[in-house]
């Protein structure tokens, strides 16, 4: 009950700050959003433009455990998941404080399950994943994107939702461990304190769900 009441005074803070505490919100931002989604980044600081792809990439990351993860959940997952495409951990945390710790999966996987659940899978989203953080690690301008974050809420709220992905990823991982077998600590807190590069590595390496695990109906 205690992890539960977490997740949603979590919740109620960030949505609070950002409502209230963050900076406000520039005339620009839904121009940047607009070309952001439509690719048209000339002029737009490429740290910013590989924050934005990220911030599409977490979802997928997250959706890679959490369909699996909601098949033995009495809440549908899809609904918490599609919303993170839009924003992010303010989406997943009501799923996150909803649902009931388990590590068993039943049933048969579908496609679309298979194919979360694929190693190849993890394998290009560790590949988009490099290249964004490379592409604002070697082109990126600092100083722009520090001012940008303390004057504009678009920017400082982005930054803060990343953080937080980056810290609820064990909410999920330790179940999802624990139904593949792998019992190792020291894994589970080497993914949980990398942040991204951790919980991409882990979609790459983690064993399928084993066969013997899925009970036909």
């Amino acid at each position: 009950m205690s992890r539960k009441i977490a997740f949603w005074l979590l919740w109620i803070g960030l949505a609070s700050y950002a409502s209230l505490l963050a900076p406000p919100t520039q005339p620009d931002t839904w121009t940047l959003i607009k070309n952001l989604s439509l690719g048209k980044l000339e002029g737009i600081n490429p740290i910013i433009v590989s924050l934005f792809y990220i911030m599409g990439v977490w979802p997928v990351i997250y959706s890679c455990l959490l369909f699996i993860d909601g098949k033995e959940q009495k809440i549908p997952a899809w609904p918490f998941a599609a919303g993170s495409f839009a924003i992010g951990a303010f989406a997943l945390l009501p799923y996150l404080a909803l649902r009931e710790p388990n590590q068993e999966f039943t049933g048969q996987k579908n496609i679309f399950l298979k194919i979360l659940d694929s190693r190849f899978t993890g394998l290009l989203i560790g590949l988009a994943t490099v290249g964004l953080v490379a592409y604002g690690l070697v082109a990126g301008d600092w100083g722009d994107f520090i001012q940008q974050w303390q004057t504009s809420n678009f920017i400082h709220v982005m930054s803060l939702d990343f953080c937080t992905l980056c810290l609820l990823f064990p909410a999920l991982l330790g179940d999802d461990m624990a139904r593949r077998g792998v019992k190792n600590r020291q894994i589970f807190w080497a993914v949980s304190l990398i942040p991204l590069f951790g919980p991409v590595l882990y979609l790459c390496l983690r064993p399928q769900l084993p066969e013997s695990s899925v009970k036909l109906a």
